[in-house]
């Protein structure tokens, strides 16, 4: 009689971050996957880049929810910081800050930096990664500014651009190896580091044809 084979063991794949954006990104690999809010300061280091802020919230959002779970477990962090000639620009929270962001924002080129971190405890793995996006943002009036906000409302994203919505209106190009990074989780390395923690979505789709 042949032995049935042992079906593949994955580990709890867990989102550190409560964020809809990245949430519906994540899916799109079709894993199942746990949310938990990663509780971490968000404020900068003094003369701290914003790309090096990024990186460094990525994977302190996934060491910090990694840290209550005592399964096995991959956690995913990310973080994203907009940068305008040098300096950083984070979630405006207020209609008031979103238009003072998007006013200096105007016909100028923007960098967001989003970083994707993956760690997996049980093994010792922890890594990130970073995918920028250059945004030209478009020459849009007060009136624009105005209108866009207020059907709008994207005070919980960095820049106040949200391009996967109505924001689109507001850029004039964006320049981007990852078309999802932009939005807040840049899938293409975000499934890279899930490969290299032990985690191929490939396999695990596969498995569940089989099981």
């Amino acid at each position: 009689m042949t032995t049935p084979a042992t079906p593949p063991v994955f580990p709890r794949l867990i989102l550190g971050s409560t964020s809809p954006y990245r949430r519906d990104l994540l899916q799109r690999l079709g894993l199942p996957f746990d949310v938990a809010s990663p509780n971490v300061d968000e404020s900068a280091l003094p003369t701290e880049a914003a790309a090096d802020l990024a990186m460094r919230l990525a994977l302190a959002k996934a060491q910090a929810v990694a840290g209550t779970c005592l399964d096995d477990v991959i956690v995913i962090g990310s973080d994203q910081v907009a940068e305008l000639s040098g300096q950083a620009l984070g979630k405006p929270g207020t209609h008031a800050r979103a238009v003072a962001q998007l006013t200096r924002m105007r016909g100028q080129a923007v960098v967001f930096h989003t970083a994707v971190a993956v760690v997996r405890p049980a093994s010792g793995f922890a890594q990130t990664l970073m995918s920028p996006t250059q945004v030209q943002m478009g020459h849009y009036s007060d009136d624009d500014i105005d209108t866009y906000l207020h059907l709008e409302q994207p005070y919980d994203c960095a820049g106040s651009a949200k391009a996967e919505g109505l924001g689109i209106v507001m850029l004039d190009r964006i320049d981007s190896s990852d078309p999802t990074a932009l939005i807040g989780l840049p899938l293409i390395l975000t499934t890279q580091l899930l490969r290299l923690a032990g985690l191929d979505p490939l396999a695990w789709r596969a498995s569940q044809q089989h099981s």
